[in-house]
């Protein structure tokens, strides 16, 4: 006999593209007709998708999420250095998140980093149900606020600076971006329901949401200095980013065939649809989100079945 449904929410990462994430979860809340968090048992995010699971986990609503992103986001990605976008990146996190720590998440929830030292993984968890391991040390978040984390995440390299946290132990732990070991986490998502918290493959429905693949933005000759010094970067970050998303999701589909998914990550090839992940146009921005919820649209028979 088939058990009580968890369902479990992965969002992707994809900086400014996160608005095209925020579309499809406006959608999904207004399906369900209440807060996310009371409907998904497990929430992991990377990177853009960090800041959006982690304030959902603390019981915001999308329109809460949404604005902070209009309001704050451009002035994030218009910082000139990769100090001055660290500095407003931490600004944000104080904002949104002040002292507030992993005993305070309403559900269970998973924040992706990477250690730039040891180049592996570090998952930030509540639930010590989650962890593989060294459950008699466990402690959520590593004792780490919420903030740090979800900055550590978010920490882009080289165009933020590495995030330096220290855990409950007091080791001290430089991080990198999320995007670089999971930039879609769909898979350690999965392996936590199954292998951590002993659930079965045919009672986890899982909602995997991308920010959209789009044409890269065009060459402009009069900024060709800072096409030259920039862009190119910008433009392997991505391609690095994106390589990481489908691959993982390659693994999924393999491995985890068996665990009923839903995958939403639209591609566009309109050169008007030109963006990447430091956009700070917030007329595209607000197209991607207009965009993600038509993706929701063409899978709302499917995200009914899992969530209603």
């Amino acid at each position: 006999m088939a058990g009580e449904l968890f369902r479990v929410l992965s969002l992707d990462g994809g900086g400014a593209k996160g608005f095209y994430t925020l579309g499809i979860l406006r959608e999904i809340e207004g399906l369900i007709g209440c807060s996310l968090h009371e409907r998904f048992d497990l929430i992991f995010g990377t990177s853009t998708g960090s800041i959006i699971g982690a304030m959902l986990s603390l019981g915001k609503s999308v329109k809460e999420i949404t604005d902070t992103y209009t309001n704050n986001v451009t002035k994030v990605m218009q910082a000139s250095s990769a100090s001055d976008k660290s500095h407003a990146l931490t600004a944000l996190s104080d904002k949104v998140f002040g002292d507030a720590r992993f005993e305070t998440v309403k559900t269970n929830v998973g924040i992706v980093a990477t250690r730039w030292v040891e180049e592996r993984p570090m998952i930030f968890k509540a639930n010590v149900a989650q962890a593989h391991g060294s459950k008699g040390t466990f402690a959520p978040g590593f004792g780490v606020k919420i903030g740090d984390a979800v900055q550590a995440s978010c920490s882009a390299y080289p165009y933020f600076n590495r995030k330096m946290v220290v855990t409950e132990k007091g080791d001290r732990v430089e991080l990198i971006d999320g995007g670089f070991c999971a930039n879609n986490p769909t898979l350690y998502a999965i392996a936590d329901a199954i292998i951590a918290m002993k659930k079965a493959p045919e009672d986890i429905r899982v909602v995997s949401l991308g920010c959209g693949t789009y044409p890269p933005k065009p060459v402009s000759m009069l900024s060709w200095d800072y096409w030259k010094k920039q862009t190119p970067g910008v433009q392997l970050l991505q391609k690095t980013l994106e390589i990481n998303t489908q691959s993982m999701e390659q693994l999924r589909a393999i491995m985890f065939k068996h665990v009923p998914t839903v995958r939403i990550s639209q591609s566009y090839s309109e050169p008007t649809m030109a963006t990447d992940l430091f956009e700070q146009d917030l007329n595209k921005l607000n197209i991607l989100t207009q965009r993600g919820a038509k993706s929701y649209a063409d899978n709302e028979y499917t995200l009914k079945s899992y969530l209603c």
